[in-house]
């Protein structure tokens, strides 16, 4: 084979190769931007909730360690705080360190005071979530995306900006799956109107359903 040859086709085969490794990441941005545009907040205020997430894990990480498990859930500014502490007295201020956070609108504490959760019961706790999600995209008058699930100890916490039709739907569904134990709603309620209006355009939402499959 000639040099031109040589380098023509190793050229080719570099291409190839290239197209190869960046498809799967072409693809994770395409299914990303998707569930982003579909989310029924604001890219702002998805972006204040990633923020307000990490910032009070790390001041709650810092002030206590190892000595409490907390988990920091945000939603349109409302931070649900689930896990264990040792006392009332870290309860308290666990929330407080919360409560501080910039641009948090609302703490909702659910706390319980006892040891902290073993392995076992943290991972069966991600199983039952797992579960959820699975049954929230199975259901055919659902939008999965629009819901944030959180297990602790086999209660599950319900967040999102919905209809009084799509809470009382999801809440029956969640119900239904093996494991849980209680369902806890700290919904948005929107009318169907303001569903109407925030409706994805038709392109967005196929990408969205081909990102969920």
């Amino acid at each position: 084979m000639k040099h031109g040859q040589l380098r023509t086709t190793g050229a080719l085969l570099s291409l190839a190769l290239c197209m190869s490794a960046c498809a799967p990441i072409l693809v994770a941005s395409v299914a990303g931007s998707a569930l982003v545009a579909t989310d029924r907040r604001t890219s702002g205020t998805q972006l204040e909730d990633e923020t307000i997430e990490l910032r009070a894990s790390s001041k709650v990480r810092d002030m206590f360690g190892e000595k409490v498990h907390v988990n920091i859930t945000s939603y349109n500014r409302q931070v649900l705080v689930t896990g264990e502490v040792p006392s009332e007295k870290e309860r308290q201020a666990v929330v407080g360190i919360v409560e501080k956070v910039e641009n948090v609108k609302s703490v909702v504490n659910e706390l319980s005071v006892m040891a902290n959760a073993s392995l076992g019961s943290r991972s069966n706790d991600l199983v039952v979530t797992g579960k959820i999600k699975a049954s929230l995209v199975d259901s055919r008058d659902l939008f999965a995306n629009a819901f944030k699930v959180v297990t602790e100890r086999n209660t599950v916490y319900l967040m999102g900006r919905v209809t009084q039709r799509e809470a009382d739907s999801a809440t029956q569904v969640v119900r239904n799956v093996s494991g849980v134990n209680k369902v806890v709603r700290l919904f948005e309620i929107i009318s169907e109107e303001e569903l109407r209006r925030m409706a994805p355009p038709p392109a967005e939402k196929a990408d969205a359903d081909k990102a969920k499959k």
